[in-house]
């Protein structure tokens, strides 16, 4: 029996959920994003993209580009709705799908061909159920290993679909560039291109041993790639894997009080979340964009798991206070990851838990009082009068 991986892509999705929802909006060069010049381009359609728009891509230039482009607002609450319509489609193909974000997932197709035919019929039937249950295309790419199918999702977006066969793999790979092979960033390509490397073929040109002497356990990896071999699975996805919030200022700023006041919004909201969901993570996350758009992120990862707003906002603060701003900050973020189910068993090691439960507790009522009343029914010290002097960022 082959084995067989899909990946499948929703074409241009948070743009595409918005020209389903408006067909005013189908055919015209749609983008989401805010409308100021502070904004960035989150999503573009095809019919902007023609234009050279790009998600990431601030919105003055891609008016420049497209000075009849249209900037909608996004609506993450719907796009998720459509996602889980999505997951939901492939799961009726096989029980072990893995959603990799929210517009994308892999899925094993290894014996799917005694119940729907050929590969290929697989393909063409997750398309056309995809529309039928959402209303949007999707691209699908299959392969015997799992980056290899999302390298072929890609080849013929959108809506379109490549099968990479067994037998194909080793020509395939010969002339592929090293670009595309996933995790392959401008650094490595910096380095790779000193080494007079441009397609896979020419790893091959070259021992694995000389790959992991100069770029270690990346070098054996990258050889791997090369030769068509992809050890992961697909992993039936567990839930979230993240939570975080950021902003982006209508000014760019180098006062950290206002930062650190910012990072106290944003680990409220996280911590709120967390609690709702029954998830505690190990690992902060803090984000930084400079006003050239060059991003850093710094992560901690801590002894225990946490859902706790004061223990988000300390550890992001720390992780701020060490790094350097050598110029304007024009977004700021704040995120936990590497979750477990609130519900563990505590071990003999662990420091007495009162004044983490005191907190939790307090965190829980905050909750309570702001589901009942709203958001803004209950506000910190420190956060007084803080929306009422600055603008509010854009999410």
């Amino acid at each position: 029996m082959q084995h067989w991986i899909l990946h499948i892509d929703m074409d241009a999705f948070f743009a595409s959920v918005e020209q389903l929802d408006n067909p005013e909006l189908r055919g015209k060069p749609v983008a989401v994003g805010g409308t100021s010049d502070r904004s960035v381009v989150s999503a573009a359609s095809y019919e902007v993209r023609a234009f050279g728009v790009y998600s990431a891509m601030s919105v003055v230039k891609a008016r420049q580009l497209c000075p009849d482009i249209i900037l909608v607002p996004g609506r993450m609450k719907r796009y998720k709705e459509v996602s889980r319509q999505a997951m939901g489609v492939l799961q009726e193909f096989s029980p072990t799908v893995e959603q990799a974000s929210v517009d994308e997932a892999y899925l094993d197709g290894t014996g799917l061909e005694r119940l729907f035919g050929p590969i290929d019929e697989v393909g063409r039937r997750i398309k056309a159920r995809m529309v039928e249950v959402t209303g949007l295309t999707c691209s699908v790419g299959a392969a015997p290993v799992r980056f290899l199918a999302k390298i072929a999702s890609d080849m013929d977006k959108p809506n379109g679909m490549f099968i990479l066969r067994h037998d194909e793999v080793t020509d395939f790979l010969h002339t592929l560039p090293v670009k595309k092979i996933p995790g392959v960033g401008k650094k490595l390509l910096e380095i790779l291109k000193r080494h007079g490397v441009r397609t896979c073929g020419d790893i091959l040109l070259k021992p694995r041993t000389f790959w992991q002497e100069r770029l270690g356990k990346y070098g054996g990896a990258l050889h791997d790639r090369a030769c068509g071999i992809d050890p992961n699975p697909v992993v039936v996805s567990s839930g979230a894997k993240s939570c975080s919030a950021e902003n982006t200022f209508h000014e760019d700023t180098t006062d950290r009080v206002i930062l650190r006041k910012w990072l106290l919004i944003q680990a409220e909201r996280v911590g709120a979340d967390l609690r709702r969901h029954g998830y505690k993570g190990r690992t902060v996350t803090l984000k930084v964009k400079f006003a050239d758009f060059k991003q850093v992120t710094r992560s901690r990862s801590l002894g225990g798991r946490t859902d706790e707003t004061s223990v988000i906002f300390e550890i992001a603060c720390e992780l701020l206070e060490q790094l350097q701003l050598p110029r304007a900050v024009r977004l700021i973020g704040v995120g936990v990851s590497n979750f477990e189910s609130r519900t563990r068993q505590v071990t003999l090691f662990e420091e007495s838990p009162h004044s983490a439960e005191a907190t939790s507790e307090l965190d829980k009522a905050v909750d309570e009082v702001r589901r009942k009343f709203g958001g803004k029914a209950v506000t910190r010290v420190e956060l007084m009068g803080f929306r009422d002097k600055l603008k509010e960022p854009e999410d």
